[in-house]
């Protein structure tokens, strides 16, 4: 199929489409306007069913109940909506409902900016509700991968149960690409609806969506299911991601979305100085890879966020050396440019090259 041009976001929603949504709730907020728009005009073109809820708090809990009956199903939202939907959102944790949440982040704290920010990386990794659990986090960093990745997330949500959140920042969202809609996604083998989906199975075997668990050591034995059983196989399958001129290099950029592609410009500035530098690109934050860290010719690992930091302990974590990492970030909806991001690395490196 010959590649077409989109914005993120838009291909964002078709790609939804492509992979089996038929479901959406939202409600408005920028910068991921487009989502919503395009669904509410294609949804009903494939036979889905589109609402624009009365709130962010509305879209979830309507997201909640679709996808407890087996649908394929989406919300979107950015960085103050997402904070309103974490209720929601553990509920699906607790019930095993399988849902993807698109999260186009903007500066904050609070309603912030309305220009792109990564300053939901901790809201998204570590969890913004109630209770032990984790969310698969998928980040993308062109409108290519974000398709792929939206087609993707509803593969990795109904195999393992549970909501798949797709972490972009405003600059995806918005900027147009060429794309390719086709680029096939890796199935994966699902529970089967009958055994757990309302509406499924045999009339005499009705189904229950779980929450509320009084009892503490059955609390306790469905956390320990979760963390022991779904996170576990979570982490052993679904870690993704990528390296750049690192066979040779001696000092590894680590970044992710919009600010990985800057860092490119930037190494290729520093190569021409002669600095032996790469990047390892996390495509997954949750499971956070921890294998390129592990190599030991590496001898600064240099965070680069548009944020004041949030990955930096998950890349001391993974290399287990605090020392190692220096960090330099613009938050509020400032875009570090790959001028300030090569200084930063020559005062980092200093004479090493």
């Amino acid at each position: 199929m010959a590649k077409i041009i989109m914005k993120g976001n838009e291909a964002i929603a078709k790609a939804a489409i492509l992979g089996g949504c038929r479901y959406f709730f939202g409600y408005p907020i920028t910068p991921q306007n487009e989502i919503p728009e395009y669904l509410s005009r294609e949804m009903f073109e494939v036979g889905g069913t589109f609402i624009q809820a009365e709130s962010e708090v509305a879209a979830i809990n309507m997201v909640y109940g679709a996808g407890s009956c087996g649908a394929r199903v989406m919300t979107s939202s950015s960085s103050p909506g997402i904070a309103l939907k974490q209720e929601g959102i553990g509920y699906c944790v607790a019930g095993e409902v399988p849902c993807v949440i698109v999260s186009v982040m903007r500066g904050g704290p609070g309603l912030g900016t309305i220009q792109p920010s990564q300053s939901d990386y901790t809201q998204a990794t570590k969890g913004g509700s109630n209770g032990d659990y984790r969310i698969p986090v998928l980040s993308p960093s062109s409108v290519q991968e974000a398709v792929d990745d939206t087609k993707e997330a509803f593969e990795i949500a109904e195999c393992y149960r549970t909501p798949v959140i797709i972490l972009i920042d405003g600059v995806i969202g918005q900027m147009m690409e060429p794309i390719d809609l086709e680029c096939p996604v890796k199935t994966r083998k699902y529970i089967p609806k009958e055994e757990w989906a309302i509406g499924y199975g045999d009339i005499n075997d009705q189904h229950v969506i779980e929450n509320l668990v009084i009892d503490s050591p059955a609390c306790e034995a469905k956390n320990i299911r979760f963390f022991k059983e779904k996170y576990a196989k979570i982490e052993e399958n679904e870690i993704k991601w990528e390296e750049y001129l690192m066979d040779d290099a001696e000092y590894a950029f680590v970044s992710y979305g919009t600010t990985s592609r800057i860092v490119k410009s930037a190494i290729k500035s520093l190569r021409e100085k002669g600095y032996k530098v790469g990047l390892i690109k996390p495509r997954t934050l949750w499971p956070f890879p921890q294998k390129p860290f592990e190599n030991e010719k590496i001898k600064k690992l240099m965070v680069v966020e548009m944020n004041m930091g949030q990955m930096v302990p998950d890349v001391q974590l993974a290399c287990n050396d605090k020392k190692k990492v220096s960090f330099f970030g613009r938050c509020g909806g400032m875009i570090p440019t790959p001028e300030e991001i090569e200084a930063f690395a020559i005062n980092e490196i200093g004479g090493g090259k």
